[in-house]
């Protein structure tokens, strides 16, 4: 059976690569600003899940039937922070504007995922869900959120900051799980895996890493 993971992101891609797995990438063309506005007053958690299931369908079609098994995952994460839910901000001004609004204060880090399960190209089964995440932002001074902002990491990564690279020196704490910070949540996954009946160890290529 083999796995798809129909997302470009790499740090989703060494998440499932650290538990074990090693998934074929696929990006689906999805038009996600299209499909948010078809959902305007859609709570967060159905947003995102509407996302990644919309990915991860786009990409399961693509298969035709090879291989003949195969277990697609879609996500999408958005930062849920007074109200408002925000993606990937793009550009500087748009990343420094967040950062000054979110300094030394909380949100929720919402990750929607989908599990297709597809056998002969053909779509058998979905599980989808969400997992969400609390996280307690620092506060970098002006001259570090400049030298953050200049890497360029923060303009491409939902609510314009990671865990697990440089934006990690400005967040204090998380309430939950980790992993869905980062893009994928792991006990998510493997629930949604077993309403497919399928197991993560199924998939497993290579021991998890230390």
């Amino acid at each position: 059976m083999r796995l798809v993971l129909a997302s470009a992101s790499p740090a989703r891609l060494s998440v499932l690569r650290s538990a074990g797995l090693d998934p074929l990438v696929t990006v689906s063309d999805v038009d996600e600003d299209a499909l948010l506005a078809a959902i305007p007053g859609a709570p967060a958690a159905e947003k995102v899940t509407t996302l990644a299931g919309a990915k991860a369908t786009a990409v399961a079609r693509t298969l035709d039937g090879t291989p003949d098994e195969a277990v697609v995952i879609g996500c999408d994460s958005m930062l849920l922070i007074d109200g408002d839910l925000v993606g990937k901000p793009h550009d500087v001004d748009t990343a420094r504007t967040r950062w000054k609004a979110m300094a030394g204060r909380t949100g929720e880090l919402v990750t929607g995922h989908a599990v297709l399960h597809v056998v002969d190209g053909e779509i058998e089964r979905v599980a989808e869900g969400h997992a969400s995440t609390t996280v307690r932002f620092g506060t970098p001074t002006d001259a570090e959120l400049e030298a953050y902002l200049a890497t360029g990491e923060p303009l491409a990564v939902a609510g314009a900051f990671t865990l697990d690279g440089l934006g990690g020196w400005f967040v204090d704490g998380i309430d939950g799980d980790p992993s869905n910070v980062i893009g994928i949540s792991l006990p998510l996954v493997r629930r949604l895996l077993g309403a497919l009946g399928i197991s993560p160890t199924d998939l497993w290529t290579t021991p998890p890493e230390d």
